[in-house]
Formats: structure tokens, C-alpha cells, sequence
């Protein structure tokens, strides 16, 4: 047969759409073409596929017309991945091996000029969306790949580590009906077990600083974004990194779309499964390195994020363009990145937490050292904050600078295993409430569920119009009190719970004016 059909798929999101790689052999002057809207690394795999099938000792159809289809034609193709269906097609189509026994499996791999199989990114995205489908096909994967596809539930992932450990599953039936021996290289990949409980910096190790460790407390419990306001050295780098730890564990699915997002970007290892994320991009990193692009579209920071931490530090710092991107998937928790050619869609449910100095030289308001800037380049520095980028961060809280005695001899703080169940605990009471975290709560949805006494309503009512607060913030500040209240096992949401909330949006305009 001088046709052959073998499935792979792309990597557009989290979608991988079906790529069908169609191969035809056929008389005329010999020439291999690769069609199908193949980026520059998809079309150098004519030379890796047939330097590949000649090492390994199988027949390259030199005389013949070779040309390769990948479909659909305006799907954007890129990376090494359709190495190894290329090859099988051909074979296929030159009769080496049975190209009616492909039917059913999906192929994904680079192959060396030697045909030993390298790993690609987006397995694990690959395996999730055939999960998400509901079809039932197998996949062949090299190593480390196959490692992370066999991590989705009931799928059959076999792992290849050479072009002819696949070649071999497929050849053509003996005569006496037997199949062709398996490859030593060739096994299924068994169904991961549940990864051990993963291991975070521990809360404990931040001496003092009881009022940022209750903020992080409230942001882990109600899925809230905190700002970290302080001079150097105080903490707030330290605390942003012990705050996955605060956070429930990830379920299944969760632990599976954070992955397949980090799969897609080839960040993703074995050894990080169901532990959250913290990402820490640097403040020089721009906006589309924050929220994703490049053709075709790939995830950026936010998204990487997903499911865990996305900690900006030096805030003010970072390029105001890639500040104001952030604003539309903190409320909506998706991101959608929209290129002439092709769209793609993330998931962003980040929680962000950011910290920086109260002003340019960093000493506004210590003991230690006296500040020298000047109040016009205090406020410039402030002002490089948007006001709708504030209003969308949940809390904001000051870290001041510990007295040197106080942190050589204060113990140890709580522990993150205790502030974790706390924060579980609260958030799980908020599930049962409304099903889904506080800071999620939008609209009616507020009235219905964050159970506001009256006085608590005239006191957040007088508090609004003093501070200048616009809707959003109101807003925001309800939603923190509904976190304490729940920190604290109360139904209702009372004038204590309100004021602590109230306190949380204050920081950078009381470092301000000290």
C-alpha cells in the first residue's frame, strides 16, 4: 500500500488537537516533501527520519516520490514531535509494517539520527486531552514522556526507547498467526501511585512578623492576592516563598491541568507532581513572558502558575504593560491569547502575591536607617501601580524591619502544617457554603453568602466613603471579611471582621505618609 495514515497531535493549548500524518509513496523523480504548515524544526525532520530509518537498518525509499501531509492544513505545527509517525508512516506506506494494525494508537517523539527516541514536551497534555475526549486510543511515547502521560487515570502509555522497539509491534503477522516478538525497549508504562505528600519551606523558620503571616493566613484560606509593603531585608521574599505550603492539596484534576500547562512549556518533572507551583519571574520579564505568546501561542507565567503561586517581587519594578496584563485574568482566571494565524486558551487561577518597597531607596518609615527620597519621588514610585491593578489585590500589608534582639531571640513561628489545616479547614467551609473560594464570590453572590450584620454594613459603609474606596475595593474588602469570618467559624460576618479587613487595604498609603 502506497498510502498510510498514522495519528499524533499538536500543541495548541490545552486542546492538543488530532494531527493525522498522511504519507504516499509514489513513481517520479525522488524527493521527500513535508507539507501541512510545518514550522522550520517540523521540516528538518526529513533528514533526522531518514538518517534514522538507515541506521536502524530498515529501507528508506530512495527512488520514490515521498510526500508527507500533515493535517488539518492550517493547524500550526512545531517541534521535534512528529519525528516518529512520520517514520512509521513511511514504513506503512512501503509495506515494512502493517499499517492496519496503527489503527488505534498515537505516536509523539524525536528521533535521533541513530533512531533512538528523545523526549517531548506536551505528553502530558497529550494524554489529558484524550482523557478529556473520551477516546480510547493508545499512546507511544520515548522516555520520560511516556513517564509523565501514564500520570493521567486508565490510560495505556507504552514506553518505546528506540525507533525499532516500535517498529517491531507492528510488523506484519507471521504466517503460522503469531505476532512478531516484543522489543526489550518496548513496555507498558504502569499507572503512577499517588505521589507522597509534598514538601514545602516551612513557616516556621519567619520569626516575628505576625501581621504578614495572618495576611498569608487569610490569602491561603479564601484564595485571596496579598502586597508585601517593607523596607529590604524584612521577610517578605522569605514569606512569599513558605506560602504554597499554606495552601490545600491539589486534587487530581488540579494537580493534572497544572502539570499538562507545565508539560507544554517543558518545565515539567516528575518529582514536582501535586506539589503546587511557585513561580517567581524577575522584575525585568515582560508582558508577554507573564501571560504567554510567541507562535504558536505558549503559556507564560500565569499559567505556569496555575493551581499555586505567582510571586512578583519588587513589583513597582516590573514594565507597566506587563503589570496592567494582569489585571483581566486575576478576575477572570482564564487567559486567552489571540494571534492572526491561530487563538489559544490557558488556565490562570493563580494567586499573586507581590512585594516591594515603600519607595525608591526602600527606608520609608524603617528605624534602621533614614530615608532620602524626596516626596515627589516617593510618589512617582507609588504611582507606577495603577489604581485597578490595587483595587484587584485582595490585601495589602505592611512588613516592617524586626529589632535586631527580637530576631536572635524569638522561637520559632507556627509551623506551616498548623496554619494549613486552619486555612483547609476555612476553606472548606466556604465550598460547602457557596462551592467555591471566597475571593471567587462576584455579583448577588456577595449578598447571598458573606451573611453581613448591619452594623458591620454601616461601619464598612463609613469606612469606603473615608478612604475613597470604589466598588471593586468594597467589594474586596467584603470578601476578606467573609474569609476571617470563616478563619473564625462564625456565620455572620460581624464589625470585628470588617475592621481587620479594612486594615488589610491600608498599607501603602499609611507608608506613605509616615
Amino acid at each position: 500500500m502506497s498510502l498510510s495514515l498514522v495519528q499524533s497531535r499538536a500543541l495548541i493549548g490545552l486542546t492538543a488537537p488530532t494531527v493525522t500524518v498522511e504519507v504516499h509513496l509514489a513513481n517520479g523523480l525522488p524527493s521527500f516533501t513535508l507539507v501541512g504548515l510545518a514550522e522550520v524544526e517540523v521540516k528538518e525532520a526529513r533528514e533526522r527520519v531518514r538518517s534514522a530509518l538507515l541506521n536502524s537498518g530498515l529501507e528508506f525509499p530512495h527512488s520514490q516520490r515521498i510526500t508527507v501531509n500533515l493535517a488539518p492544513a492550517d493547524l500550526p505545527k512545531d517541534s521535534g514531535r512528529f519525528d516518529l509517525p512520520i517514520a512509521l508512516g513511511i514504513l506503512a506506506a512501503s509495506g515494512q509494517i502493517d499499517s492496519a494494525r496503527l489503527a488505534g494508537w498515537e505516536f509523539a517523539g524525536e528521533l535521533s539520527l541513530s533512531g533512538e527516541l528523545r523526549p517531548v514536551r506536551g505528553a502530558l497534555a497529550m494524554s489529558v486531552a484524550l482523557h478529556r475526549a473520551g477516546v480510547q486510543a493508545q499512546l507511544a511515547l520515548p522516555p520520560g514522556s511516556a513517564e509523565e502521560a501514564a500520570l493521567v487515570p486508565g490510560m495505556a502509555v507504552f514506553r518505546a526507547r528506540h525507533l525499532l522497539d516500535v517498529v517491531a509491534q507492528f510488523l506484519p503477522v507471521l504466517r503460522n498467526g503469531e505476532p512478531a516478538a516484543e522489543a526489550p525497549g518496548w513496555s507498558r508504562v504502569p499507572q503512577a501511585e499517588r505521589a507522597a505528600a509534598p514538601a514545602y519551606l516551612d513557616l516556621a523558620d519567619v520569626k516575628g512578623q505576625a501581621a504578614a503571616r495572618r495576611a498569608l493566613e487569610i490569602a491561603a484560606a479564601g484564595g485571596h492576592s496579598l502586597l508585601m509593603v517593607g523596607p529590604p531585608g524584612t521577610g517578605k521574599s522569605m514569606l512569599a516563598q513558605r506560602f504554597a505550603g499554606l495552601l490545600p492539596p491539589m486534587d487530581v484534576e488540579q494537580a493534572l491541568e497544572s502539570a499538562a500547562i507545565a508539560s507544554l512549556a517543558g518545565t515539567f518533572s516528575l518529582d514536582c507532581w501535586q506539589s503546587r507551583p511557585t513561580r517567581s519571574p524577575h522584575h525585568t520579564a515582560s508582558a508577554v513572558a507573564l501571560v504567554g505568546g510567541g507562535s504558536p501561542p505558549r503559556p507564560g507565567e500565569i499559567s505556569l502558575a496555575h493551581e499555586g503561586v505567582l510571586f512578583l517581587d519588587e513589583l513597582p519594578e516590573f514594565p507597566r504593560a506587563a503589570l496592567e496584563a494582569l489585571r483581566e485574568p486575576l478576575e477572570s482566571g482564564r487567559i486567552t491569547i489571540s494571534r492572526a494565524a491561530q487563538r489559544a486558551e490557558y488556565p490562570a487561577h493563580f494567586q499573586l502575591i507581590a512585594a516591594m518597597n515603600p519607595c525608591p531607596c526602600g527606608y520609608l518609615g524603617a528605624r534602621v536607617r533614614a530615608c532620602r527620597c524626596t516626596p515627589d519621588q516617593i510618589a512617582r514610585y507609588q504611582g507606577k501601580l495603577s489604581g485597578p491593578l490595587l483595587d484587584r489585590i485582595d490585601l495589602h500589608v505592611e512588613v516592617a524591619a524586626l529589632p535586631s534582639d527580637e530576631l536572635l531571640t524569638a522561637p520559632p513561628g507556627e509551623p506551616t502544617a498548623a496554619v494549613r489545616a486552619r486555612c483547609t479547614a476555612a476553606r472548606e467551609r466556604a465550598l460547602a457554603r457557596q462551592g467555591y473560594p471566597n475571593q471567587a464570590l462576584q455579583g448577588q453572590a456577595i449578598d447571598r453568602h458573606v451573611g453581613l450584620e448591619d452594623t458591620a454594613a454601616q461601619f464598612l459603609h463609613t469606612a469606603a466613603a473615608r478612604l475613597g474606596w470604589s466598588a471593586r475595593a468594597t467589594h474586596r474588602a467584603l470578601k476578606v471579611a467573609r474569609t476571617i469570618a470563616d478563619l473564625a467559624g462564625s456565620d455572620g460576618v460581624g464589625v470585628a471582621q470588617v475592621a481587620e479587613a479594612v486594615q488589610y487595604r491600608r498599607a501603602l498609603k499609611a507608608a506613605g505618609q509616615s
